[in-house]
C-alpha cells in the first residue's frame, strides 16, 4: 500500500522567469509567469514544474537532475545550455542557463513531452538499493536493480511524468540543499514512521510539511484534498 502518491516536482532559479522559459521549451510545456516565479503546466497536473526563485544560486553539483529526450543538443546550447561533457556515452552532460546540470539525450523523433527520467545521487554500494526500497514503499511500487550496474529505479510510480525515477552512485556526500526537488501528496506521520526527517513543518503561509527522505533528499509533503 503506497504512503503517498506523486503531485509535481520544483526547481529553485535565481531567475525564475529565465529559467522557466528554458525549461519550458527543453521539456515542452507550457509556460506561465507569475510576480517572481514561475510555472510550467502540461497535459495533467502531475506535469507540473514550479520554478522557484531563490536568493541562493547553485554552490555544488546536483544531486537530483533531469533526463530530457532533444532532437539536437545544439538547440539546447541556442537556449543558454552549455556543454560539460560529450562523450560516447547515450547521453550529454549539459548545463542549464544558471549552471545546474542535466542530461540531454539526442532521438531521431523526440517526443513533444521531453522529460525522460528523475535521477537523485546517492551514497555508493547498498544504499543505493536501500534508498530505492524505501521510495518503492512510500509509492508502493517493486524497486528495479541490475546485477553488476550502479543505479536502480523505479519504472511504475503512479502519475509519475516520465519513464524513470533513478538512483545513481556517485562518490560525493550530500552537502547542501537540493534544487530540484518533488512534492507528494501523503501523510507526513506515516512518513516520519518509516524514517523520513521533518526539516520544516507546515505554517506562515505553507500549506505543506518539508521532509527529507534517509538519504537526507528534501520533498514536500501535501495533506490529501
Amino acid at each position: 500500500m503506497a504512503l503517498a502518491t506523486w503531485k509535481d516536482f520544483c526547481i529553485d532559479a535565481v531567475d525564475a522567469h529565465r529559467l522557466g522559459a528554458f525549461y519550458a521549451a527543453a521539456l515542452g510545456l507550457d509556460l506561465e509567469l507569475e510576480e517572481t516565479d514561475a510555472v510550467l503546466r502540461g497535459p495533467t497536473p502531475a506535469h507540473t514544474v514550479w520554478i522557484n526563485q531563490v536568493p541562493e544560486g547553485r554552490a555544488a553539483k546536483n544531486r537530483v537532475h533531469l533526463d530530457v529526450h532533444t532532437g539536437d543538443v545544439a538547440e539546447l546550447v541556442a537556449r543558454g545550455a552549455t556543454v560539460v561533457n560529450d562523450t560516447d556515452f547515450r547521453w550529454t552532460v549539459m548545463l542549464d542557463p544558471e549552471g545546474q546540470e542535466f542530461c540531454a539525450f539526442v532521438r531521431e523523433e523526440p517526443p513533444a513531452y521531453r522529460l525522460y527520467e528523475i535521477c537523485v545521487d546517492t551514497t555508493p554500494g547498498p544504499p543505493t538499493a536501500a534508498i530505492t526500497r524505501w521510495w518503492a514503499n512510500v509509492f508502493g511500487v517493486e524497486p528495479q536493480t541490475e546485477d553488476g550496474q550502479d543505479w536502480s529505479w523505479l519504472g511504475d510510480v503512479p502519475g509519475l511524468p516520465c519513464e524513470g525515477f533513478c538512483f545513481v552512485d556517485v562518490p560525493e556526500p550530500k552537502t547542501v540543499k537540493n534544487r530540484v526537488h518533488w512534492d507528494v501528496v501523503g501523510d507526513t506521520g506515516a512518513l516520519l514512521a518509516v524514517g523520513a526527517t521533518l526539516v520544516l513543518p507546515k505554517g506562515e503561509g505553507r500549506r505543506w510539511d518539508v521532509l527529507a527522505d534517509p538519504d537526507g533528499n528534501e520533498f514536500c509533503v501535501f495533506a490529501q484534498g
